[in-house]
């Protein structure tokens, strides 16, 4: 029978020390008594106890007992300094016994912690572009976005999958983003949830993911009438999926946006957890994309995790502006006739401007001239002429108003207007609307090349990784665990 102990690495008499008891090691065959020798094998990170005869008289260590409520149970105790030489950036490892053999071998988060920023530094050294996994993909405005601003700081990069539920969305991006896409390009049209990641899942530099806000959203949980973010039917459970690709791609970077509510939700507290279990320093903050010099206040919640070793010079605080926003709306204007059909009397909207203060909702409309030098969030749909976001006041007759076009959607956001092309009014507003402001995100990336070009000579120079919760356990046969988030395989 077989026994697995996830075991800290302690510190004994100066020496370091690991420390096992109880019945789980005689259900791993271990035995009173019986003496082991140590076979260190350094560059595989492994140690084996290695079982010699009772007259053996080197280095050896030797089954002890302890008495607990009446029962007897063996106990071992390794005190030595090769515990350090094998596992020297290590606070636990893994420990297997079957049948009376004892092999440790360092953990898997520590192991898959070096491959990561093994691959990445490599992939750096090499100038190679770095690739993408990205979820929840839309329009490919997000990842766009990041990928402007990294190749501006000297680092190129490319989408390696791209998740996206919607066809119309993902053709657009493929369409319109020729330089994000290669041939090796994987595109999945899907709901993630039906796609399974298996042992052929490619690995990733950065997984990307605007997961999507709406059970979070104020707008969102007041339509939908939700207690919490995750009570959503469609959307609740999304970070869920984001955290198996994160487990299965394994990232040197991952980057999350969503709305700024997201940050106080059960969903991110779980994400930050993991995060951090799995060895990332979790960098977090809220931006307003008018500060970056879009003419739409959408502030959006910018989670950044980067793998602890990777280096410590990224900040916010670093975040440059690229971009000089438009004095006023006016500026960004398409040349609508004054006659035109888009221009329309919206008294329902009125009335329910009225009806929904009177029930204490809070939500006005916004009524512009276009002299103004921002405006409020356009969102998804915005084309359904919805009561709460902006509208443009006919310069002539004030029971007039109108949308804006995808097009000066598209400007308000800062989007480059290729991106927009070759989709109906309907979705371009769409993907803009579900999108980010385009320059926030691409000062985030110019930080996150910026920041690994200063890194990278020193990548894998790396502390040894905070101790995590307490020992885990498992009693259970040494077969390989395989993340699945639904029943289509893809990658086999």
């Amino acid at each position: 029978m077989t026994t697995i102990i996830n075991a800290k690495i302690g510190e004994s008499k100066g020496l370091p020390r690991v420390w096992m008891e109880g019945q789980k090691l005689h259900h791993g065959g271990v035995q009173i008594g019986k003496k082991y020798s140590i076979k260190a094998d350094i560059p595989a990170k492994r140690l084996e106890l290695i079982e010699v005869p009772f007259d053996f008289q080197g280095k050896h260590v030797t089954v002890s007992k302890r008495e607990r409520n009446g029962v007897v149970h063996p106990l071992i105790e390794i005190r030595s300094e090769q515990i350090r030489e094998v596992f020297a950036e290590d606070d636990k490892v893994r420990i297997a016994l079957r049948r009376g053999r004892i092999v440790i071998t360092a953990l898997q988060i520590q192991t898959k912690i070096r491959e990561r920023l093994k691959r990445i530094k490599e992939k750096l050294d090499r100038g190679e572009k770095l690739d993408v996994v990205s979820l929840f993909h839309g329009g490919g405005v997000l990842d766009r976005a990041i990928h402007s601003g990294m190749l501006r700081s000297g680092v190129g990069s490319f989408v390696q999958v791209g998740v996206e539920l919607e066809s119309e969305y993902l053709d657009a991006s493929l369409r319109n983003n020729p330089q994000m896409w290669t041939s090796e390009s994987i595109a999945i049209c899907s709901d993630i949830r039906d796609v399974h990641l298996g042992d052929a899942t490619p690995h990733a530099s950065i997984l990307i993911g605007g997961i999507p806000c709406t059970g979070a959203s104020r707008s969102g949980r007041s339509k939908n009438s939700l207690e919490f973010a995750e009570d959503h039917d469609e959307a609740g459970a999304l970070y869920i999926d984001y955290l198996n690709w994160l487990r299965a791609t394994n990232p040197a970077i991952a980057i999350i946006e969503n709305v700024g509510e997201y940050a106080k939700t059960a969903s991110m507290s779980a994400i930050r957890s993991v995060f951090k279990h799995l060895g990332y320093d979790v960098h977090e903050t809220v931006l307003d994309g008018w500060d970056f010099g879009s003419l739409e206040r959408r502030k959006r919640m910018v989670v950044v995790a980067i793998t602890q070793g990777l280096g410590d010079t990224f900040s916010f605080d670093n975040l440059k502006v690229n971009k000089v926003r438009e004095s006023c709306i006016n500026d960004i204007l398409d040349p609508v006739a004054l006659d035109d059909e888009s221009w329309k009397c919206y008294d329902y909207l009125a009335v329910k401007e009225e009806r929904d203060k009177a029930a204490g909702k809070g939500f006005g409309r916004q009524l512009l001239t276009g002299s103004e030098d921002g405006c409020g969030v356009l969102g998804k749909g915005y084309k359904k002429g919805r009561s709460t976001e902006p509208f443009l006041i006919h310069p002539i007759d004030p029971t007039l108003s109108r949308l804006f076009t995808k097009a000066e959607h598209g400007r308000i956001k800062g989007i480059p207007q290729v991106m927009l092309e070759g989709v109906s009014e309907t979705t371009g507003h769409e993907i803009a609307g579900q999108s980010v402001c385009y320059h926030q995100f691409d000062s985030v990336g110019e930080e996150i090349g910026s920041f690994l070009m200063r890194s990278r000579n020193n990548i894998l120079k790396f502390q040894k990784r905070r101790a995590a919760p307490e020992q885990v356990i498992i009693v259970a046969a040494p077969e390989p665990i395989v993340a699945q988030t639904g029943t289509m395989s893809l990658f086999n």
